[in-house]
């Protein structure tokens, strides 16, 4: 957890050169703990992380219940994990910090989110921003 905060870190901090892994093990660790509250794990960003790394929740899940310290999870992720070339890795990062809604429910749920958080926002459109906006973090101004 983000000590700062109080919450899982953001998905832009990046472990073994791969965004949201800090973040999946943080909530991972709630829900072993059932101290999760409102986040959910395995999430589908979890799931697109998981399916691009080749591993699946419950050995995932089976890991952070093993060895919960982020060194451990580290070095597992890093000896199971389907290898990458390294501009592949940075594409799927940019696309994980980008992606936004996809559907049209999930723009109305964006949508939902961000006019409870903060409706002046209109500039954002990435799932990342909305999470570190919600949390708390600081958030630029998109053009």
């Amino acid at each position: 957890m983000d000590l700062r905060t109080g919450f899982p870190r953001s998905m832009r901090v990046k472990m073994a050169g791969y965004v949201h892994l800090a973040r999946m093990i943080d909530k991972c660790r709630a829900v072993l703990a059932k101290t999760e509250g409102e986040y959910i794990y395995p999430c589908p960003m979890d799931d697109r992380l998981m399916e691009f790394a080749g591993i699946t929740a419950d050995q995932f899940t089976d890991t952070v219940r093993a060895d919960p310290s982020d060194d451990a999870v580290e070095k597992w992720f890093v000896r199971t994990a389907k290898m990458h070339p390294a501009a592949e890795l940075e594409a799927w990062n940019r696309m994980m910090l980008t992606r936004g809604p996809s559907t049209p429910a999930s723009m109305v749920r964006f949508k939902n989110y961000l006019d409870a958080i903060d409706p002046s926002r209109t500039d954002l459109t990435a799932w990342a921003d909305l999470q570190d906006l919600e949390e708390g973090r600081t958030v630029p101004r998109r053009s």
